[in-house]
């Protein structure tokens, strides 16, 4: 009895390796994914400017941040954007400002793939060879309207679909087709039925692994696990000798991880 929708994953040709410059840009997902590589240890850059949910919002970001990465990963959440009426001017945050000052605007996917189109010759003005990776947000925005929201969502993949298309060393990762079709239960939501669970962001985060990394990185980070774990280890007596001896020998073997992989 087959009781789920698997997602065909492909195995993208990106071979991350652990020294490699991560750039992730884009909504909260963005940030969620980031945070598990950096608790892994890779060298993570997340949303420098804070979230970004729109394509126009995304290349704002990486215009400013002028950053090397070896890999962007860029999530998009949704094609609606917010143009300042004084200045006809996208903003990326409103900053509470009167909405009378504002007009909402969906972008078209002829805008949001020219948008996506400048932010890959972006990044690659600081390398060449920089891999970027477009992924959906699974988060639903109800601010919109669930059909709005899917609406939104359809704009982007046709946007993601037609640049990774075009463009070289350009991919899509179907993070929004994991939730939509695998994890389609509301048991993988948080209690707000919007956002997705920390199961789920897990379990797509796995995906990704398993579809975008070397296996030096899976060496590498069950190297990294057990020093993990000791670093995070909340001790009865902090200031007791036998804890003291304990992280000194944890700092040690972090340093000679560290050194090993040349971080």
């Amino acid at each position: 009895m087959k009781l789920q929708t698997k997602i065909d994953i492909p195995q993208l040709p990106l071979n991350i390796k652990p020294t490699d410059k991560l750039l992730f840009v884009g909504s909260c997902f963005a940030t969620e994914m980031a945070c598990r590589f950096e608790s892994n240890c890779f060298n993570v850059t997340v949303n420098p400017y804070g979230t970004m949910y729109n394509p126009a919002s995304v290349l704002h970001t990486v215009q400013k941040i002028n950053a090397y990465a070896d890999v962007a990963v860029i999530t998009l959440g949704t094609n609606h954007v917010y143009i300042l009426k004084e200045t006809g001017e996208i903003v990326d945050n409103c900053n509470k400002r009167p909405s009378y000052l504002f007009e909402e605007k969906e972008l078209t996917v002829r805008e949001c793939a020219d948008y996506l189109c400048l932010v890959i010759s972006t990044l690659k003005q600081s390398n060449p060879s920089c891999k970027v990776v477009f992924t959906v947000s699974p988060i639903r925005y109800q601010k919109y309207g669930f059909h709005e929201s899917r609406l939104s969502k359809a704009t982007l993949l046709l946007a993601a679909d037609e640049v990774t298309r075009m463009e070289k060393d350009t991919f899509y990762f179907p993070s929004y087709e994991i939730m939509d079709d695998e994890l389609r239960d509301y048991r993988f939501y948080k209690p707000d039925m919007l956002h997705p669970s920390e199961q789920a962001v897990d379990y797509i985060y796995e995906c990704f692994c398993k579809s975008c990394l070397s296996e030096e990185s899976f060496l590498f980070m069950e190297e990294w696990q057990p020093i993990r774990q000791a670093l995070s280890h909340r001790p009865f007596n902090p200031e007791g000798d036998e804890y003291k001896q304990f992280l000194a020998k944890t700092k040690q073997r972090e340093e000679e991880f560290r050194k090993k992989w040349r971080l």
